[in-house]
């Protein structure tokens, strides 16, 4: 591996004024480990990615559509596409999705998405049965999750415990990500069937942890810890592993700050004065990147990884890969083979549009 060396001085200044991470360095990495290839172009805010046992990669755009690859091609017409109550308007729309873990045996799928309903906007949580890549059968398992114009979270994934984890935004409402009467700000965890897991920190409550603006990433590491991506106010982004019942103080704190009165848990890791809009995440199975965090950035437009301790709980090592080459990137998704998949954001109209935008890239771990 290839390291050119700091990125600029303000940039590592800015984060070598926190005490906790004079050991941690911040490097521009031109040889990645990666050939990179573009599996799907021109599309439209495609959000995130999930791929079957028998190689099918679906994937969300934010319109509402549905779609999928098979056997390297992308289907003409959508899985399955979103009509009304559904809307996709600011931060909202269709976004996350997982496959169930028997998805060949059942065809279900999940997905979470936006609606309006009375004037104001909502998540739910739904699953669909999809034969021939066609989806039908609707069923609701989780609702009325506050959403806003911006800051709805929305990403899914089925953990290593079989349940459905969901991360929800606080809706522009800073105030309901500490309130326990409101899903928003928060980690929920459900049965897939939509009931609460017996083991959950509040009886009763699809409430797993507290404390957050806009989470987007989702990953469990080896050991089955979990990371959750998050967004900070102003800078300040956060990669923070996930306690039950934890508080992660928004929007009482951001970053590394205290507060007298709350057990706060502190990020692993924190963007100090950069700002990175982190999104998708994985956790790195395999290949020469064996062992380390990836997330994808939307402002910071850069796909970072991060190198852990021995115990996954601190960072020692920041690169920033593909550094302008691609533009803002929405998902990180890991496939069983090694590979590794991105989602560039583009056309979400904060980004500046190249030929071919949105894309979905592949990118092959080569051994040197």
């Amino acid at each position: 591996m290839s390291i050119e060396g700091f990125t600029t001085l303000s940039h590592v200044l800015a984060w070598y004024r926190n005490k906790d991470y004079i050991r941690l360095g911040i490097l521009n990495a031109q040889n990645a480990n990666f050939q990179i290839e573009v599996i799907a172009e021109n599309l439209q805010v495609p959000w995130a990615v999930d791929i079957s046992e028998d190689g099918r990669l679906f994937f969300t755009e934010r319109n509402g559509k549905l779609r999928v690859i098979e056997n390297g091609t992308l289907n003409t017409e959508p899985v399955y596409t979103f009509g009304p109550p559904f809307v996709s308007t600011g931060e909202g729309g269709l976004l996350g999705l997982a496959l169930d873990r028997d998805f060949l045996i059942n065809g279900a799928i999940y997905l979470m998405y936006t609606y309006e309903d009375g004037g104001k906007l909502y998540s739910r949580v739904v699953r669909l049965s999809i034969v021939n890549n066609l989806a039908s059968g609707e069923e609701i398992i989780l609702d009325r999750i506050p959403a806003g114009q911006v800051h709805n979270g929305g990403r899914l994934k089925i953990g290593p415990d079989g349940y459905l984890y969901i991360t929800v935004g606080d809706g522009g409402d800073r105030d309901l990500a500490q309130d326990m009467n409101s899903l928003a700000g928060k980690i929920l965890r459900i049965g897939t069937d939509g009931s609460i897991p017996s083991d959950n920190p509040y009886p009763d409550s699809p409430v797993y942890a507290l404390g957050f603006r806009n989470p987007q990433g989702l990953a469990w590491n080896d050991r089955n810890m979990l990371y959750v991506s998050e967004h900070g106010e102003t800078a300040h982004d956060e990669i923070n592993i996930i306690q039950p019942g934890g508080n992660y103080g928004w929007p009482f704190v951001t970053g590394e700050e205290v507060i007298q009165g709350y057990d706060i848990i502190k990020p692993v890791i924190q963007s100090g004065n950069d700002t990175w809009a982190p999104s998708g995440i994985a956790f790195v199975s395999a290949g020469p990147r064996k062992g380390q965090l990836f997330v994808s950035t939307l402002r910071g437009s850069v796909l970072l990884a991060v190198t852990l301790d021995e115990s996954g709980t601190q960072a020692v090592q920041v690169e920033r890969l593909l550094q302008g080459r691609y533009g803002r990137l929405r998902e990180a998704y890991q496939a069983k083979d090694g590979s590794m998949y991105l989602t560039t954001s583009n056309t979400d109209g904060r980004g500046l549009v190249s030929p071919g935008d949105d894309k979905i890239l592949r990118l092959l771990p080569v051994i040197q």
